[in-house]
């Protein structure tokens, strides 16, 4: 998608004149890790609950079957915030966007951990996840504030800080948990949120906006009326028209369907007897997603070889077996970690191949394609959260294991049936 700048911004600097940040300049030094460091807390946002969920459900005499709900209305939120907040980031000033937003998130943080009943909390947990995909937004800022020639690391380092955010969003949730309780996890997370977004007001120029939907400048919500609605029209457009789009969108929704199956559900039997482990414990098991960072650099490679259609099948027969030694959890759970490390590889493998696939198709369009495809990531994440805790709730850790296994091979069988399309879908 190409990137203008907007005001006076031109070829000799940024918008604060010759010499400033821009498009044709680097940015300020400490502007791309200042970017990474509030990528990677807004998302760990969305994960802080998981480790907490048994304390949160017996805080709030929550029906152990609907505690997953905790999980889906954040993931619900998150997906609702791609389709109607990250828009805004083509359309409006970026600096005033994202630390306006990360402003309204420490508020809804604070609004979690001052939450005095149930109603409040889950309320809160929903705003939280719409304001989260702030990262998003961080993410194109980085790379409209960057020149082409450097824009690939610029975004690399932002995109490892969502990475690093979700890799250590539950271990430190349990820690704080333990130390200082359940509340202290949103209420230290909203000062610091609230601290990022005072030191990026001053750290970021006034910067650019992208072009509209069909190559033009785009316009602000007001300027002609309703540019707002037909961009967010044009997301949905993309994928209504484009069957790679969907399928790979599917792809992601059955695999993290499978990935929060397991993320949600696993609280519960390592609280139990025999492990009966702290909430610091479950949340260390998270630190298996550094598998994760692993497989994306993996796949990344096979990426770049043409070997896409291969990755995602080894990724998915991966993610299958991945259900074997995580249903032994209740014996080992050397085999938990064991599982951990291969779904999460699995998953990142995947993720990874299906967005380097479907930004190919019109790399014009790719902020709103990538915005469309993760509302099926949040989607599936939403329903691997309930679902998990509605099967906990009928059989149990094996029927848990069963309805994650099920995701993986419903994946695995909708890439199969790709094999015989024509053209190739990815």
């Amino acid at each position: 998608m190409a990137i203008e700048c907007s005001g006076r911004a031109g070829r000799t600097g940024g918008p604060g004149g010759p010499g400033a940040p821009g498009p044709d300049g680097p940015p300020p030094a400490r502007v791309v890790p200042l970017l990474a460091l509030a990528c990677g807390s807004s998302v760990a946002t969305v994960y802080f609950a998981q480790p907490l969920l048994v304390t949160l459900g017996e805080r709030f005499a929550l029906d152990p079957a609907l505690v997953g709900v905790i999980v889906t209305l954040t993931q619900l939120g998150y997906a609702a915030g791609l389709l109607l907040l990250v828009p805004l980031g083509d359309l409006l000033d970026r600096r005033r966007l994202v630390t306006g937003q990360l402003g309204l998130l420490a508020l809804a943080l604070l609004g979690v951990g001052l939450a005095p009943g149930a109603a409040a909390l889950l309320v809160a947990l929903a705003a939280v996840g719409l304001l989260a995909v702030v990262a998003q937004t961080m993410v194109a800022t980085a790379a409209a504030l960057t020149p082409p020639a450097r824009r690939g690391r610029a975004v690399g380092t932002v995109t490892g800080g969502i990475v690093t955010g979700i890799l250590l969003a539950r271990a430190a949730s349990g820690v704080l948990a333990d130390l200082a309780g359940w509340r202290a996890v949103y209420l230290v997370s909203a000062a610091f949120t609230a601290v990022l977004a005072l030191l990026l007001r001053r750290a970021l120029p006034a910067v650019m906006r992208s072009e509209g939907p069909g190559g033009a400048p785009s316009e602000r919500p007001g300027g002609s009326g309703g540019s707002y609605a037909r961009w967010v029209a044009s997301t949905v457009t993309l994928f209504a028209r484009e069957p790679l789009l969907r399928i790979r969108g599917t792809l992601a929704l059955l695999v993290f369907a499978a990935f929060s199956t397991l993320w949600t559900g696993v609280a519960r039997p390592l609280s139990d007897p025999p492990w009966s482990l702290s909430s610091t414990a479950i949340g260390a098991f998270g630190l298996a997603g550094a598998a994760g960072a692993l497989a994306a650099g993996v796949a990344g490679r096979w990426n770049d070889r043409g070997l896409a259609r291969r990755t995602t099948g080894v990724g998915l027969a991966v993610l299958v077996l991945s259900w074997l030694p995580i249903g032994l959890t209740g014996r080992s759970l050397w085999a938990l970690a064991a599982g951990a490390v291969l779904l999460d590889f699995a998953v990142q493998a995947v993720h990874v191949t299906n967005q380097t696939v479907i930004h190919a198709v019109r790399p014009e369009a790719g902020s709103r394609i990538i915005g469309g495809y993760m509302v099926f990531y949040s989607a599936g994440s939403a329903l691997g959260a309930l679902g998990s805790s509605l099967a906990h709730a009928a059989g149990g850790w094996p029927m848990v294991t069963a309805l994650g296994a099920a995701f993986s091979l419903a994946a695995l069988l909708l890439w199969a049936a790709t094999l015989r399309t024509a053209p190739p879908v990815g």
